[in-house]
Parts: structure tokens; sequence; C-alpha cells
């Protein structure tokens, strides 16, 4: 899995994106998790794509944790994969063999991030309590 992060000049950027992809790791042996950086931030998304190159995978999944579409999601990041718009799936080459390569999509309008922002209201309310 290649975790893709917008980047940013603020380190917290970063390390919630790798934070992340280790969380992933962590929770499953399902995936060899790399994460990767649109801009301002290495390793860049093609850095990565270069160094799942030399790994035995059967499939390269590639998720943007970004909330929603926009021109990196939509354009950016399909163009560095080499997908034409608006496709998700394609092909991959590392070792003298192609596997398949998926794209996921953004967050999005989900139930988690509902929940998630119903646990972050509850903490920040928890903090007016003395």
């Amino acid at each position: 899995m290649l975790l893709v992060g917008h980047g940013s000049k603020l380190p917290y950027n970063k390390e919630l994106i790798e934070t992340t992809a280790g969380i992933i790791a962590e929770q499953t042996d399902m995936y060899l998790v790399k994460p990767g950086f649109m801009s301002l931030n290495t390793p860049t998304v093609e850095e990565q794509l270069k160094a799942f190159r030399s790994e035995d995978i059967d499939m390269l999944v590639v998720v943007p944790l970004f909330l929603a579409k926009g021109v990196h999601i939509n354009q950016d990041i399909p163009e560095i994969l080499g997908l034409p718009a608006g496709v998700r799936k394609g092909e991959f080459q590392l070792n003298g063999k192609t596997v398949p390569l998926v794209y996921a999509n953004p967050i999005g309008s989900d139930p988690l991030l509902a929940e998630l922002m119903l646990k972050n209201a509850s903490d920040a309310i928890a903090e007016l309590k003395p």
C-alpha cells in the first residue's frame, strides 16, 4: 500500500502520514505500507513507486489520505500512476513482472469520519471541565 499524503512545511503533516502508515502496518500483515508525499516532503510518491519496484508484491494499492477529491486526487496522482482521467485500475511494472494497480478513493463522507468528529467534539468539551 502506498499511502499518499499532501505534504506540508509543518512537520506534523509528515508525522501524521508516517504514523498512520505505521498503524496500518501494525494492524495487518496484508500490506507492505509505504508513505509518500505529493509535495514539500520526502519520500515523494515517485520515490516510493520506485521503491515498490524492488519489492515482492502481487498488487499495488494507492490510498490517498485526503478528505475530498480535488486536483491532486483527480489529476496529479492518476498522472503519476500513469492512469487516464477517471480510471482507478491499471498495471504496475516491477521485478520483470506486471501486477495490478488500484487507486482508492479519498476518505470522503463516511460514518467513521462522523464518528471521529463526534469523538473530537466530546474530547474538546471534556477539556472545559475542571
